[in-house]
């Protein structure tokens, strides 16, 4: 197990990056592993087999953080094309629950099949929304707007009780908050943010039990082995969730690799309090209500807030109105007081 400290070190970055929401920032050894394999591919010496080993420790290490077995990880390069797999699954009339306010890609796919019923609640009233004609509920961990945590103890009985599926995007949790997979029928994360990974990583969990979902996205990838998989007509598909894999990314998943089984190997919990900690300190700066989060957010329906902390040097982002700062390992009490400094608050 690697400390908070550790964590720390793995990065080099200036100072008032609040932004791992948006973006998050490499490690150390992702920069080398970039650098070594472009000279690698510049060479001709990189052989696409390589990656293989790349991936499977990747999946590893996400299966390990989340509390999964590897074999109910797939892999894949967007969130969305995973959460379209799922909404392809829907019966016709089916009843999906979605957040109000949540990422599109939350909700866009299930929009597109107009045979589907999709109501839309309150993060907090989703529990109470669920019932006997729901088919799924499809929430985000934490919301990207706002930064608010779902409740998953009501949402996971709820569902349960009336046998609904649930479906749980922890794209902005997973590296950050503990995130226990094993509770839902399918979560999806692209690792981008709060695991440094290079854009085009993500990874899909599903339930053993989840039979009629269909692979739509099959590929070479998906099948049993891998590289007798490249031509059809005849295919056999991979046993467990390998079988949802879409080929990867290669470089992406070079850069990706040391990222992951740095968060793989620390305790998520501490980075929560750490993160937390820092954001209520911004909150009692600011003089607004604490929020017991990661990403802190308040009104800035013209963007002068943000506009300030821009020509301060930080980096936040606007999102629905509001800035929206997010802490992480590489934050420290110095960020919250820069942004305090830059408001005048």
């Amino acid at each position: 197990m690697q400390s908070l400290a550790d964590a720390r070190a793995a990065f080099d970055h200036p100072g008032g990056y609040l932004a791992a929401a948006s973006q998050g920032l490499p490690t150390l050894a992702t920069q080398a592993a970039l650098r070594d394999d472009v000279g690698a591919w510049a060479s001709g010496t990189r052989h696409p087999s390589h990656y293989d080993g790349l991936v499977e420790r990747s999946r590893a290490s996400f299966a390990r953080l989340v509390g999964v077995p590897t074999s109910r990880v797939a892999i894949g390069s967007q969130a969305s094309v995973m959460a379209g797999m799922i909404a392809s699954a829907a019966p016709q009339g089916a009843e999906v629950i979605c957040v109000d306010g949540d990422f599109s890609s939350m909700v866009f796919p299930f929009l597109q099949r107009t045979d589907l019923r999709v109501r839309h609640v309150p993060v907090h009233g989703v529990p109470d929304a669920i019932g006997p004609q729901t088919w799924l509920v499809a929430f985000s961990h934490i919301q990207s707007a706002t930064g608010v945590v779902a409740d998953v103890d009501p949402i996971v009985a709820a569902a349960a009780e009336h046998g609904a599926r649930t479906l749980c995007d922890t794209t902005q949790s997973a590296g950050v908050h503990p995130v226990d997979a094993s509770v839902f029928d399918a979560t999806i994360c692209h690792a981008y943010k709060w695991l440094c990974a290079p854009r085009g990583v993500a990874f899909l969990t599903v339930a053993d039990d989840w039979h009629d979902l269909a692979p739509t996205a099959a590929g070479w990838y998906a099948g049993e082995e891998v590289w007798q998989s490249c031509y059809g007509p005849a295919m056999r598909l991979a046993g467990d969730a390998r079988r949802f894999d879409v080929s990867p990314a290669w470089q992406a998943w070079a850069g990706a690799e040391p990222a992951l089984a740095l968060f793989a190997d620390l305790d998520v919990a501490e980075v929560w309090r750490h993160a937390t900690t820092l954001g209520d300190a911004l909150c009692d700066g600011l003089g607004i209500e604490r929020q017991g989060q990661a990403i802190v957010t308040w009104p800035d329906a013209d963007g002068e807030q943000l506009r300030r902390l821009t020509c301060a040097g930080l980096v936040a982002a606007g999102r629905a109105g509001r800035v929206r700062t997010a802490f992480h390992v590489w934050n420290d009490e110095r960020d919250v007081d820069r942004v305090l400094q830059s408001l005048g608050a």
